[in-house]
């Protein structure tokens, strides 16, 4: 009988535990889901301090959606150094997590940072290989410094893919024109007229290949 009561006891013990537990983590969610809502209204209003002050009461350096919140915050409030400290959280918490190595490219460009850039746009090419949005950047990036063979490395990866959208021909005809490969450079002139038939830039670039 002894050992039956001890038992019951021990039960009533742990559904206790577990209840405050539970109670405990409730609140806690509420009070966070409370610090985003109050951050995207202050936001709103362009009080960014304000929105950052608000995820900060409740900061969790173990928590990913808020580190990478306050990252975004705080590169819309000027402040880089602290927003690609949070984005570098976000990655050490989610090694996969491409949206914070394009987060991280925001500060990182607007600190000058384009070593920076670049790798995290390499990074995200290790991921996923044939991400749009990094083969695209890097192929710019290249591109402005006049290092055109690897610009086209990343142009024809996105070229095969998306033949017919507007930035990815009208980057690669221009960095075809300054490969020389006039041939190549005018076809995709030409297309980007199909895309935008009175477009400055293809109609410039067809009066330089001709």
């Amino acid at each position: 009988m002894e050992i039956l009561k001890t038992a019951k006891v021990l039960v009533i013990i742990v559904f206790v535990f577990f209840s405050i537990g539970d109670a405990f983590s409730q609140n806690s969610n509420i009070d966070v889901q409370n610090a985003f809502s109050k951050s995207y209204s202050l936001e709103e209003a362009g009080d960014f301090s304000g929105a950052i002050n608000a995820l900060s009461k409740v900061y969790d350096e173990k928590s990913y959606d808020i580190n990478i919140r306050l990252a975004w915050l705080s590169y819309s409030n000027g402040l880089y150094i602290e927003s690609i400290a949070y984005y570098k959280k976000c990655i050490t918490l989610k090694p996969l997590s491409i949206e914070a190595r394009f987060g991280i490219t925001y500060p990182a460009a607007a600190s000058n940072k384009w070593d920076m850039v670049i790798v995290q746009y390499l990074e995200v090419l290790e991921i996923a290989p044939n991400n749009y949005t990094a083969n695209l950047s890097l192929g710019q990036i290249y591109y402005s410094r006049q290092d055109y063979e690897n610009a086209e490395k990343y142009y024809n990866v996105i070229l095969n893919q998306y033949p017919f959208t507007y930035d990815v021909v009208i980057n690669t005809a221009w960095n075809y024109l300054m490969l020389e490969k006039l041939r190549e450079a005018k076809i995709l002139f030409q297309k980007a007229l199909y895309l935008y038939p009175n477009d400055t830039s293809a109609l410039k670039g067809l009066e330089l290949v001709k």
